[in-house]
């Protein structure tokens, strides 16, 4: 072999070994962050979950709470109105008005929570009709409430 030969053999060696290691390198590299964005993802979801599930359930609690005192049939009427005016969204919105009641969003005096919708919805209601099953019978011939 003449030098020249050795020279790139060398050269080639030289070029095979650093690719090999960049490649190892940024294999490693991404392996860790893939590791770390996993375990973080793996906690911070989690605590976040639970904190929303919980508050959930706290909800959900008070919600039957305001709501034992209707009958089954008060109930049954506050449920089909509320399907028709968002789909049981409390958050669905139609120009100022706003929730699963569609109530004005002055009336519920910058509290947009499910928990305060009810409670409002249940006043709206007892004080203009005096009862779901009235408010239904309107929201019937008018097509709102």
């Amino acid at each position: 072999m003449d030098v020249e030969s050795l020279i790139y053999i060398d050269g080639a060696d030289i070029m095979k070994n650093f690719k090999l290691k960049s490649i190892l390198l940024l294999v490693a590299i991404g392996c860790v962050f893939g590791l770390v964005a996993n375990v973080a993802s793996s906690f911070v979801p989690q605590t976040a979950i639970t904190a929303e599930a919980s508050s959930k359930k706290s909800q959900a609690k008070q919600i039957k709470k305001i709501n034992a005192r209707l009958s089954k049939k008060q109930r049954a009427a506050k449920k089909w109105i509320a399907y028709r005016e968002s789909g049981y969204s409390y958050t669905a919105r139609n120009g100022r008005c706003y929730g699963r009641y569609q109530l004005l969003i002055g009336y519920l005096h910058g509290n947009l929570s499910p928990v305060n919708q009810e409670k409002r919805a249940n006043s709206y209601v007892a004080g203009r009709y005096g009862s779901w099953t009235k408010a239904k019978k309107f929201w019937q011939q008018h097509h709102w409430y």
